[in-house]
């Protein structure tokens, strides 16, 4: 007997500029695709939180996700 395995609806996708990452979530694509997708709504989302980004405009990015700063650590 073979279970499927219901995906999860949502993922999240993380992006990184400069010394800044951001968490945004974003819906998963199509039943049955081979690979991710993203819709065109969640596409102009994970741009908008790049510019932002870029920009250094932290809240502006925090608007759509969770944004961290990078600090390099030394050992």
């Amino acid at each position: 007997m073979t279970r499927l395995i219901a995906m999860p609806r949502t993922r999240n996708e993380l992006i990184r500029e400069g010394r800044y990452a951001a968490e945004v979530t974003v819906e998963r694509g199509e039943e049955g695709a081979w690979e991710p997708t993203l819709s065109p709504d969640d596409v102009r989302r994970v741009e908008a939180v790049r510019a932002a980004l870029r920009r250094g405009d932290v809240a502006e990015a925090a608007k759509y996700g969770r944004v961290f700063e990078l600090k390099p650590i030394s050992i």
